[in-house]
């Protein structure tokens, strides 16, 4: 009967979810590896970028350069720790090239002492004036970067279906806010790279595909309204 497949549908929409699990970042399974990507917009392409991920005795050292033509450059370095997950260090630049904008530059350069992010964040405007601003904000134990949610992505510790939810600071924001993740059902794609099985990692913004098996990695990301792609060339 009709009514009942419309209660049943019902119901289900109402259901509350899963309590969320703690998001936590295996960084030991990420291997040592130089990955290359491109960038769509509205299916043109229109940039590129290169990751790095380098293993330095318990340090996992990533960095990455990048360029989305025609607004922005940056350049990013990570350095975390792999036993503990812990964050190290982080610099960051991006160079805005949109003459619709007055800024020109952010930064931020930080590291993590004895419970506390220090360092400095800058911002540079069209007219030549930078504005720095000093950094020493307490980090509360299990607190990772934001920029985990992407870089590493495809060492969360995660099962298809799982909701995920843990804390993170943010670098340019000076302030700590919570990184939500959904495990959705595993997925097979095709990039320029090849084909790989993968599972997609849901956020509000972006869809990542990241491998299960070794070498892990991300190997395609997507906005939610579909604007904006980038794929795994080579690695």
């Amino acid at each position: 009967m009709p009514w009942i497949c419309f209660l049943l549908a019902s119901t289900a929409v109402q259901a509350p979810p899963p309590p969320p699990k703690p998001l936590r970042f295996d960084l030991a399974t990420l291997p040592a590896a130089r990955d290359s990507f491109v960038f769509y917009l509205n299916g043109e392409e229109r940039g590129q970028a290169v990751w790095q991920y380098e293993i330095q005795g318990d340090r996992l050292v990533f960095t990455a350069t990048s360029e989305l033509r025609p607004a922005d450059a940056e350049s990013l370095r990570v350095v975390m720790d792999r036993r503990t997950g812990a964050p190290l260090s982080s610099f960051h630049r991006i160079a805005v090239f949109d003459p619709q904008s007055d800024t020109v530059l952010v930064e931020h350069d930080l590291v993590v002492r004895q419970g506390r992010v220090e360092g400095m964040r800058r911002v540079g405007l069209r007219d030549g004036h930078i504005t720095t601003h000093p950094v020493r904000t307490a980090l509360p134990a299990g607190v990772v970067w934001s920029d985990y949610g992407l870089l590493a992505a495809a060492a969360a510790v995660a099962a298809p279906g799982d909701v995920l939810q843990g804390r993170a600071y943010s670098e340019f924001g000076d302030s700590l806010a919570t990184l939500h993740v959904v495990a959705e059902a595993p997925a097979t794609i095709t990039v320029p790279a090849g084909t790989f099985e993968t599972m997609p990692l849901v956020s509000p913004v972006v869809r990542l595909y990241v491998t299960r098996s070794a070498p892990r990695r991300v190997v395609k990301g997507e906005s939610l309204d579909g604007a904006f792609r980038f794929e795994l060339v080579t690695h």
